[in-house]
């Protein structure tokens, strides 16, 4: 995949999304905050969203065993006896999990824990279903030939890039980002 998300208006600049085949796990950044348990990997089609499931693994296996309201209760007491905010993951491909933050951690995010976790969410299953991507700036060079200074040919050229990004949509702002930023210094130099 290499679509061209922008051009500049004067047509010498332009920015290109490449899919990123080797984008690591964002589950094995050292800074994520949130533990996974993963509840159902479809009779092992999936991987488990993360090894260890945290400290809330044990009270997990004690009420997993009900699958009407074994999430439920998991839920009620992850915030009742220990402060934790938990959501549920379902989405169309993948394994059916539970993302959790315990109080101490969700303390100091300067945003809604939720939303945090969420935002950890969407960067998984995004990373999971192969929605990784780098974007590239390339400036257009002319050439001219030496034996004909007529013949006059347009290439393009990488400026910059930059890969890692999760999610189609948050690839695409980056994308059209860069390039307004790099344009704007390519002009003041």
């Amino acid at each position: 995949m290499h679509d061209i998300i922008d051009t500049t208006e004067d047509g010498r600049f332009r920015v290109r999304l490449i899919q990123d085949e080797d984008a690591p796990n964002p589950r094995d950044d050292r800074d994520t905050l949130a533990h996974v348990i993963t509840i159902d990997t479809h009779l092992g089609c999936y991987l488990p969203v993360d090894k260890d499931g945290g400290p809330l693994t044990e009270a997990w296996s004690r009420v997993s065993w009900n699958r009407w309201k074994g999430v439920d209760t998991f839920t009620r007491y992850a915030a009742i006896y220990h402060g934790a905010i938990v959501i549920e993951s379902r989405p169309e491909r993948g394994p059916v999990s539970l993302w959790y933050l315990m109080r101490d951690e969700a303390e100091d995010l300067g945003m809604l824990p939720e939303a945090y976790l969420d935002a950890e969410r969407t960067e998984y299953e995004a990373w999971a279903q192969g929605e990784a991507y780098g974007w590239v700036i390339e400036e257009a060079v002319d050439r001219q030939r030496t034996d004909d200074p007529t013949d006059i040919r347009t290439e393009w050229e990488e400026v910059d890039s930059c890969f890692g990004h999760y999610g189609y949509d948050w690839a695409v702002s980056a994308a059209r980002d860069a390039l307004r930023f790099y344009v704007a210094k390519a002009l003041v130099a």
